[in-house]
């Protein structure tokens, strides 16, 4: 099932039109398992790592993708054990390549063509994903604070968020905000600590797995 977008200017138009523009582009970042691959982006294969080990410590949960992108963590999370998945994201193109990635899954999926702040959300869930997601938001504080409210007692967020090294930082402005013309933030586990606590989780884990980010569970109690 794929519902269409409501009229909402919640994200930024330069974030909209990178992930309308370059959907299958992006998609292809996932596409190589090859050990070098592997070692060159850790973090790609960590964060779904942490999203599958979730799923698999939960019993048949409700799972919410936020940016779901093109499927490939739900592929994962399914596969893991997910009763229900669903899949939120405003970039129409991610959607219909998530759509024809999860087919064989339709039955357990539903997938809309939204922003998080507005779409019409039926909680609550056991898990929520917010992979690859607070990149890209100027007002993070808004969504983690509608996340919590979806979130079920005893279930968590999993996120994932850059924060500044003197390695990538610079790499990554050029190539996403001068050349792409696209946005982009960082954290620090400070302010991942307040925002998390803010929006009223109770228990925060932060892990800085690589010198790049951050890879967080939260937990509604």
């Amino acid at each position: 099932m794929v519902r269409p977008m409501h009229d909402s200017t919640v994200a930024p138009e330069r974030v909209r039109n990178r992930f309308r523009d370059k959907a299958q582009q992006f998609d292809d970042l996932y596409e190589d398992e090859r050990r070098l691959v592997r070692t060159l982006r850790p973090g790609l294969f960590r964060r779904r790592k942490l999203a599958v080990d979730t799923v698999r410590a939960y019993s048949a949960p409700r799972v919410l993708d936020v940016g779901c992108g093109s499927g490939r963590i739900g592929e994962f999370v399914l596969e893991a054990g997910a009763s229900h998945y669903v899949g939120v994201d405003f970039s129409e193109p991610m959607i219909e390549m998530s759509r024809r990635r999860l087919e064989r899954f339709v039955a357990q999926t539903e997938l809309i063509v939204d922003d998080f702040l507005t779409a019409p959300l039926e909680g609550p869930f056991e898990v929520i994903l917010a992979v690859g997601l607070f990149d890209y938001l100027p007002e993070p504080h808004r969504f983690s604070r509608r996340m919590f409210e979806l979130c079920a007692p005893g279930g968590c967020v999993v996120g994932s968020f850059p924060t500044w090294s003197l390695l990538k930082g610079p790499v990554r402005k050029v190539r996403y905000e001068w050349i792409g013309n696209c946005p982009i933030f960082n954290y620090s586990r400070r302010e991942l600590e307040l925002m998390f606590g803010a929006s009223g989780f109770e228990r925060v884990e932060i892990a800085s797995p690589g010198r790049s980010g951050y890879l967080v569970r939260a937990y509604r109690t």
